[in-house]
């Protein structure tokens, strides 16, 4: 259970304990199994150091449990957690196992690719450590709110909520600012679970009604479109707001919870999305195909199905093994070429009609490395720890995802000085617009995404603080006392 028993007040201790496992990792790397592990290992100490040891490096404005949705948690947990730790199954997929039971009969002997999955994972460790870095850098240990809300906090959120669903549907219809629209639908489902979990607390049944209807309606259409991200999303938000006021039982829930996610849910989108997508049935037809084969217990059709799903699609371990493979061995690093592309794809298309689809240059350096076949309709797309280290190697996957902790805490920051504290600040303006920082992407969608959803964020800003619904105090309110400076 996390906790805030004891009190930090230096940076220092925590940024140089959190590069011990990836040091104990490089010592031991002549063996690939166990540089391995206590790679794999080293992320659960980095998640033990920065959120239950004395040393770690919080905002002491509210408790931990009541600040879950803040970087050095939620993200922490989200980003590291599919980045280092998800390759266990790959890894014992190499070593000839299923769902831990030995299923080759040959004994495993190292080779080349043991070598390169653990290096893989000593640079997603590294990566983890420069996250946290980053990240801790940036964090203020008594945040200085610059703005108030003038309205009700509950009543506040039903019209954001309604106002933002309909301008995210109206943005959508209109291709030039409807990258707009994911931030504001995201704003209303944020706000619809919040509602939710707020009239839970203060037993208001009309806020329960109305948040947990919306969020409920939500709920089932992402079961509709065949994604997993969609579904896994909404468990996510309404789990973490749930956490500071239901801790044993969220805990309790959260094994089984991950068990359907991880196990179940795979085939259930899998066959959503073959059925559905391909016109053979509407996609409510296909939901409730889905519904009756995981209800009939057709184990060797999930087992087989999710297997799969584990070792390469949870995890993009096997995609990393083949890019260290190909640079530098066969192709140099990229340098600058990425960055610069990543800026210019910021460029709005009205602005110039000729500009390279990001979705094409962003695949090229995929096929180049051959992790996707040229004439395949897959999006193979990279994630930050493969730019950084295609772009530079090992110092180019700790500077990249250094600033992408430093950055993403900055963002939460500045949410919270404009908006009047952690709850809209934090919880539903970051947390909603930023929602791609959760996972990360490759760095020229990830650009686009930062750049044009503080735009949005300040546009909302500004809105609120021309109609008065947010006005600036006379003086800043400190937190560490709530007390006036």
């Amino acid at each position: 259970m996390l906790t805030d028993k004891y009190p930090n007040f230096s940076r220092q201790k925590v940024l140089i304990l959190v590069y011990v496992p990836w040091l104990l990792a490089v010592i031991t790397q002549l063996d690939p199994v166990v540089s391995y592990f206590v790679a794999w290992l080293g992320s659960f100490y980095i998640f033990y150091l920065t959120l239950f040891s004395r040393v770690k490096f919080i905002p002491h404005d509210l408790p931990l449990n009541k600040q879950v949705m803040r970087p050095i948690v939620l993200i922490q947990l989200i980003f590291a957690g599919f980045m280092c730790t998800t390759s266990i199954f790959y890894f014992m997929d190499h070593m000839g196992y299923e769902y831990f039971n030995k299923v080759s009969f040959l004994p495993f002997r190292v080779n080349e690719q043991t070598y390169f999955i653990a290096k893989c994972q000593r640079m997603s460790l590294l990566a983890h450590a420069a996250l946290v870095t980053g990240i801790i850098v940036q964090i203020k240990q008594f945040p200085i709110i610059k703005h108030k809300l003038n309205l009700n906090l509950d009543f506040f959120l039903i019209w954001l909520c309604v106002i933002c669903y309909l301008l995210g549907g109206a943005a959508s219809r209109i291709s030039s600012i409807s990258q707009f629209s994911y931030g504001l639908i995201n704003i209303s489902i944020t706000c619809s679970a919040l509602v939710f979990v707020r009239g839970i607390v203060q037993r208001k049944r009309g806020y329960i009604i109305f948040g947990g209807g919306l969020f409920v309606f939500n709920f089932l259409a992402s079961t509709l479109t065949g994604y997993k991200e969609s579904i896994i999303l909404n468990v996510i938000i309404i789990s973490f707001l749930l956490y500071p006021y239901y801790k044993k039982i969220i805990l309790t829930l959260a094994l089984p919870t991950i068990y359907i996610l991880l196990y179940i849910l795979p085939t259930f989108a899998s066959i959503v999305r073959s059925q559905s997508w391909s016109g053979q049935k509407t996609a409510e037809e296909a939901r409730k195909e889905a519904f009756n084969t995981l209800l009939t217990n057709n184990a060797p059709v999930i087992d087989e199905t999710n297997w799969g799903f584990l070792t390469n699609r949870l995890s993009e371990i096997s995609m990393f093994t083949k890019f260290v493979k190909h640079i530098p061995a066969e192709r140099d690093y990229y340098g600058l070429e990425i960055f610069k592309n990543s800026i210019l794809a910021i460029i709005p298309r009205f602005l110039w009609p000729n500009k390279f689809i990001t979705e094409t240059v962003s695949m090229q350096r995929v096929y180049e490395a051959r992790v996707a076949n040229r004439g395949s309709t897959v999006s193979a797309k990279t994630r930050p720890v493969v730019d950084g280290y295609v772009s530079a190697g090992l110092i180019g996957v700790f500077i990249s995802i250094f600033l992408y902790g430093w950055l993403t805490q900055w963002l939460c920051n500045k949410a919270e000085e404009w908006f009047g504290g952690y709850e809209l600040g934090c919880i539903v303006m970051f947390n909603a617009i930023f929602q791609n920082l959760w996972r990360g992407n490759n760095f020229e969608f990830l650009f686009n995404n930062i750049f044009y959803g503080y735009i949005a964020m300040y546009a909302i800003f500004w809105v609120l603080k021309r109609s008065n619904t947010i006005t600036e105090l006379d003086v800043y309110k400190d937190t560490a006392d709530n007390s006036s400076v």
